[in-house]
């Protein structure tokens, strides 16, 4: 049975109407599966040589006090990019088939995730270095095992958080501070942590825990599945109160304030748009990784237009790029309406335009490693302002990607959204800054490199009307292609 599920699957998948962006897709993952697969375990074999002899530490005990922080990032992850067990069950309840069979072949394709064989690419290689320098081979195996169960607790954890977003934003937020208290040596979790995952290994006996709740979690994901295995149950749609919410105070921007209320109320109510707003908040961090000098991989002077890009434009990227796909589910029925597209547009732009003056305030913090490091967060919002917030725009057109407003399934993008025109728009939206800054910086200085990016913001905007003219004819050249794309299920 569980064989002719897997053929289903593949005929699914050849028989799809985007087969052939699907295959290039698939290819092209595997590649890049291939490349993390190599460096995990390339990390594997090598950070007990880098923990010995350039830190002068316990390798060790040093992986086990850091598992935790592994732990909790791996539920992250997974929690944003790994999709849940998805069976078409519609064709096959009236079948006769056993319920416990859906379930079980449901389940087993996360197993086989490539979210859980990655971390086999680290810790085989560090457990075969451990074995070699001459601890027990048994008890690094027996803790192998154990710590690998603890990543397959996250993949059945992963599936209860799908609709649980506080719980995971709450956890992510507790952790950080926790590292963050710990890189201050203000209060160390590691200290008390360690030592049970160290535990594993020294009292063999104690990595039947892992296992066991391993299984128990397995057992609850099954029954919870089977449980909602009806039509009118797993599938029913559920039915909220509904909030009256009037944003009057948006009625000041004319014909596309009510554009503007729809979005807002879009991004309030559902949660994959409620997942690009957190995600647009976690960019305001990622300057941190260039701007404390932490990582000398990224000290040299053309990352910090970069990182500020994204320090500002976290919004624009996770949001902007995949409009219309926000309003896929009604699209069919706006464009038989009597709308403008430059209105609808002109919208999605302000919002855009607004959010990114509202992150550039809240960066503010790094006014604490010095006014020049601000300078450049400043120059990347006007640059997004001027530039990337019409490329986004732009490259809309292209991506015909329905989008699920209940679900963060293919939260980071679809195969459909990456295409040769999408992929040349990265060129003014990433690759044009840095390089005008770099110019400016290698011959006269920083400040001739930041000037050079806001003229270039400042033109951006300067021509909005004529590039918008541009967008809004592209637009209703692929209107007939975006609705057909709408339509597709699969």
């Amino acid at each position: 049975m569980i064989k002719h599920f897997l053929s289903l699957q593949w005929k699914s998948f050849f028989r799809s109407a985007s087969f052939a962006t699907n295959l290039g897709m698939k290819i092209f993952m595997g590649f890049l599966a291939l490349y993390f697969m190599g460096s995990f375990a390339v990390m594997g074999g090598a950070s007990y040589y880098i923990i010995e002899e350039e830190l002068q530490m316990d390798a060790f005990v040093t992986i086990n006090r850091l598992l935790i922080y592994y732990l909790v990032c791996d539920l992250v992850f997974r929690y944003m990019l790994q999709k849940m067990p998805v069976v078409n069950i519609k064709p096959l309840l009236y079948l006769p088939f056993s319920k416990n069979k859906i379930v079980h072949f449901s389940l087993w394709k996360t197993v086989i995730s490539f979210f859980n064989i990655i971390h086999l690419f680290f810790f085989v290689p560090f457990s075969v270095v451990l074995i070699m320098k001459g601890y027990p081979p048994l008890q690094v195996i027996i803790w192998a095992i154990a710590v690998f169960a603890l990543f397959y607790c996250n993949n059945f954890i992963n599936i209860f958080l799908n609709g649980v977003n506080s719980v995971l934003i709450a956890v992510f937020i507790i952790v950080a501070a926790l590292g963050v208290c710990q890189y201050y040596g203000i209060f160390d979790i590691t200290l008390f942590t360690g030592p049970i995952f160290e535990s594993f290994y020294h009292n063999s006996f104690l990595a039947i825990i892992p296992i066991l709740l391993m299984l128990a979690l397995y057992f609850v994901a099954f029954t919870y599945f089977k449980k909602n295995l009806y039509l009118d149950a797993g599938l029913a749609s559920k039915h909220q109160e509904a909030k009256v919410e009037d944003l009057d105070w948006l009625n000041r921007f004319g014909s596309i304030s009510v554009f503007l209320k729809n979005d807002i109320k879009l991004i309030k109510r559902n949660k994959r748009s409620k997942t690009a707003a957190f995600m647009s908040v976690l960019f305001i961090f990622y300057g941190l990784l260039f701007f404390t000098n932490s990582l000398e991989v990224y000290q040299g002077a053309p990352w910090r237009i970069f990182a500020s890009i994204f320090v500002t434009g976290g919004f624009l990227f996770s949001f902007g790029q995949f409009v219309p796909s926000w309003d896929s589910s009604y699209y069919p029925l706006m464009m038989s309406q009597n709308i403008r597209y430059r209105d609808y547009l002109d919208s999605k732009w302000w919002l855009m335009v607004m959010v990114t003056v509202v992150t550039t305030i809240l960066a503010s913090f790094y006014l604490y490693f010095g006014w020049e490091i601000y300078l450049a967060v400043i120059t990347g919002a006007i640059y997004n302002i001027g530039v990337n917030a019409h490329m986004v725009l732009w490259g809309g057109a292209y991506i015909k990607t329905p989008i699920d407003l209940t679900s963060n399934k293919k939260a980071f993008g679809d195969s459909q959204a990456f295409n040769a025109k999408t992929l040349l728009l990265t060129i003014p939206k990433m690759i044009l800054p840095v390089v005008l800054y770099a110019i400016g910086h290698y011959t006269v200085g920083p400040f001739l490199g930041y000037l050079l990016v806001i003229l270039a913001g400042i033109l951006g905007f300067a021509f909005k009307e004529k590039v918008f003219n541009i967008i809004e004819r592209i637009y209703k050249t692929e209107k007939y292609k975006t609705l057909a794309a709408y339509k597709q299920k699969n």
